[in-house]
């Protein structure tokens, strides 16, 4: 059984959540607050962590930061909850690697898909072990340094629009960077060359 770490201050929200997530067959840890999550986290090594950005005291940045600092716990899927959706806001988000992003109030479907996807593509990268932390050893393919760039974001499993976002650049640009990435390495799309990434991440650490 997958154990989630929710860490949502709105009780209501909180509860909801949590309730959809248990019938799913989660196992669900809450925490209403940033330091009380930190300490969960430690104790209990979840699988996913779903994260609130605005809270007192430690908001969700912070937490993020330093999930991701610590490299025990580094890799972990990590899922923002939030009201807040300018392209300043995720473009912090994904800088600090968070791996998606639910608008509040959040359906069950786009949470249970959220999850799930989430929970698999960490499966697979956990296979590999590639480091993301730079997007050079991905030239070696064949492709240029912003190829590689967009390599790197996509086999960190962002989406055209996030790559867009952190990029600076529009989704069309994305599109056929990628497209030219495909071409490149002969592959037909995105899994196939996340995969080429991923082997080539994995030996480069």
């Amino acid at each position: 059984m997958t154990t989630i770490l929710l860490i949502e201050d709105n009780a209501s929200l909180r509860r909801n959540i949590a309730q959809i997530l248990t019938i799913e067959g989660y196992q669900v840890l809450s925490a209403a607050d940033g330091a009380t999550g930190l300490q969960m986290l430690r104790e209990s090594k979840p699988g996913l962590i779903l994260c609130d950005i605005m809270m007192p005291g430690m908001d969700g940045y912070d937490i993020l930061a330093q999930v991701r600092a610590d490299p025990a716990l580094a890799s972990l899927p990590f899922i923002f909850l939030t009201a807040k959706g300018s392209m300043p806001d995720l473009r912090t988000g994904m800088a600090l690697g968070a791996d998606d992003y639910l608008p509040k109030p959040v359906s069950s479907a786009d949470l249970l898909a959220a999850v799930l996807t989430r929970l698999q593509r960490h499966s697979q990268v956990r296979a590999f072990t590639p480091s993301f932390e730079d997007a050079t050893p991905l030239e070696k393919l064949g492709i240029s340094p912003r190829e590689a760039e967009i390599l790197l974001w996509m086999a960190q499993g962002k989406s055209n629009g996030d790559i867009g976002t952190l990029c600076g650049i529009s989704v069309g640009t994305v599109k056929k960077h990628a497209n030219h990435i495909f071409e490149k390495l002969g592959v037909e799309g995105r899994t196939s060359a996340t995969l080429c990434a991923l082997e080539v991440l994995a030996e480069s650490r």
